[in-house]
């Protein structure tokens, strides 16, 4: 049996913190600085947590290597499982011709380039992050964008920022749903709270990637957009979460989001007049859009006509049909999702998990109490990445498709995902290394020190618990009993230090390695992660402190009315 210590290095919580942080750091300046691939970055980051968990926190051997071995499945499942599924049903649609028609019948809603990628990296992403989550809305939607004609590198990065709003609710609710189950806390609760800080995020996400795609320009132009997507996500998100059943938060506010900004474009056109990504690459003049039969950024004329009004409907030359094809598998998704989420048909999906303790794995808190996390839980049948497997069988029967083209798909999403994969488990390895070590509890503790300030570094400990593993839900995991414990201690609510972690935890997935690989590789960037990370860190530094007042205010008078 091992026993974390806390502060290993001469008794010092400070200078065991910097030790323990030393795998992190490492990780993170061979991906921005010297801009090492991410599957090689993050082995050596694991390889670096394995030695100081042995050296310096005395972990055994075998114990060191059981809990990286315990990272490393739940990497592949569920983290890939999930992200493999969602992936393939994505090249299906390529395959079988119909991700051009869905591209055409997104491009069809305006034609103008920043209302087109609101809708598909901040609306449908949302949809699809609160269906699978776990990376899929972020290769996805990246492709989508490189097909409208942004380049790779931008495409990448929007889609990565877009994804920061619905993380908190994402895989229908799990990162909430676990954040309940680890500090026993009210889900009700817990959702509650959390729905008063990121709809926040949803109101000024829209604005960012506005910047990011047009900068001035498209924050002057384009701006009734962003408003009304932000408003009417956010505003949706909070009423589910503090009144809806919370598995469905993100689905509602997704749809409700791209329907009022169907709307909006029916009555109104961004005021310099419609432009292309290939128009703002190339620095032309607006009026150029996409034609329905060319390549994106191909030009058009304008028929002129009233706000709205676009001059050819891009999705003219597709059938109903064939439409209504190309959405159907996520139709089938939804469908899904909504049936797992009955209480008889999840009580009897669950009814065959598995949960186990790992294999050579046994450990104590300091406290004495045994760690969670070294129960392995295999979860099959309940288990979204089952669900979008099965979504996936139904496509290729509605995408018309043989079962030998299906498999010819996975094949080539296991191939395109093969660098991520490493990086997914190499990731996921190093941080079950650092939590079971004892090195997580000891930055943990470190910043808890922070006494009545803890409120500023709550959602900072969230952010980075993401940041590391790519996950909200590992991230509340890791932290979530932890948050508590320091609120209790230091006078502040733990309801409130809970949601604060899973916050400020939807800020750090943008700029995670296993992310970062997905979106890079999604794209053809794989080996670009660090030019990668770079654009995503000026977002997540302009969104984290703002988040971090918000949750100060909401621990004083000022804003504790908010808190439940």
């Amino acid at each position: 049996m091992f026993q974390q210590p806390i502060a290993p290095v001469g008794g010092s919580l400070g200078w065991s913190a910097l030790v323990a942080a030393l795998p992190l750091l490492l990780l993170f300046v061979l991906l921005g600085v010297f801009r090492v691939r991410a599957w090689r970055a993050s082995l050596i980051g694991l390889a670096a947590s394995l030695v100081v968990a042995m050296l310096v926190y005395r972990m055994p051997t075998g114990q060191a290597f059981s809990s990286a071995a315990e990272g490393v499945a739940f990497g592949l499942f569920p983290a890939m499982w999930i992200v493999v599924n969602a992936i393939w049903i994505y090249r299906m649609t390529v395959a079988s011709g119909h991700f051009d028609v869905l591209r055409r019948s997104f491009a069809s809603v305006s034609d103008d380039f920043r209302v087109q990628a609101i809708i598909i990296a901040f609306a449908f992403g949302a949809l699809l992050e609160a269906l699978a989550g776990f990376g899929a809305p972020v290769a996805i939607c990246a492709v989508m964008l490189v097909a409208l004609g942004l380049p790779p590198l931008k495409a990448a990065t929007v889609a990565l920022v877009a994804n920061t709003a619905p993380v908190a609710y994402g895989a229908v609710a799990l990162p909430v749903i676990t954040l309940s189950r680890i500090t026993g806390l009210p889900l009700d609760d817990v959702a509650a709270m959390t729905g008063r800080q990121v709809p926040f995020l949803a109101v000024i996400v829209p604005f960012v990637l506005l910047g990011l795609l047009d900068g001035r320009r498209g924050l002057r132009e384009a701006w009734p957009a962003a408003l009304v997507s932000g408003l009417t996500f956010g505003i949706t998100q909070y009423l589910m979460a503090n009144y809806g059943p919370v598995q469905l938060a993100d689905i509602v506010a997704s749809l409700v989001c791209a329907g009022c900004v169907l709307l909006l474009v029916r009555r109104w056109r961004p005021a310099g007049g419609a432009r292309t990504a290939a128009a703002q690459e190339a620095g032309g003049e607006p009026g150029l859009a996409v034609a329905a039969g060319g390549g994106p950024g191909a030009a058009r004329s304008e028929s002129g006509g009233g706000p709205g009004a676009a001059s050819t409907d891009l999705a003219s030359s597709d059938r109903r049909a064939d439409v209504l094809r190309a959405f159907a598998p996520y139709g089938v998704i939804i469908v899904l999702f909504a049936l797992v989420a009955l209480p008889p048909v999840a009580a009897a999906l669950g009814s065959v998990t598995k949960s186990f303790g790992w294999p050579g794995v046994h450990v104590l808190t300091e406290a004495g109490k045994p760690l969670s996390l070294a129960t392995f839980k295999f979860d099959w049948l309940a288990n979204s990445g089952t669900v979008l497997f099965v979504a996936g069988l139904l496509s290729v029967i509605i995408l018309g498709l043989t079962p030998a083209e299906g498999g010819r798909c996975y094949g080539g999403t296991l191939r395109q995902l093969g660098g991520a994969m490493v990086t997914v488990v190499s990731v996921l390895g190093m941080a079950y290394v650092l939590n079971l070590s004892g090195q997580t509890a000891t930055l943990g503790q470190f910043l808890a020190g922070a006494g009545g300030l803890f409120a500023l570094l709550s959602p900072v400990l969230g952010w980075f618990g993401t940041a590391v593993t790519g996950s909200d839900t590992s991230s509340n995991s890791l932290f979530g009993l932890l948050q508590v414990s320091a609120a209790q201690h230091t006078g502040m609510s733990p309801l409130l230090a809970a949601a604060g972690n899973t916050s400020g935890g939807v800020l750090g997935k943008m700029l995670s390695p296993q992310n970062l690989a997905i979106g890079a590789s999604a794209v053809g960037l794989a080996g670009k992660e660090g030019d990668l990370l770079r654009r995503v860190l000026v977002a997540t530094l302009i969104l984290l402190p703002l988040m971090c007042l918000l949750v100060y205010l909401q621990s004083t008078p000022v804003l504790g009315w908010m808190v439940p």
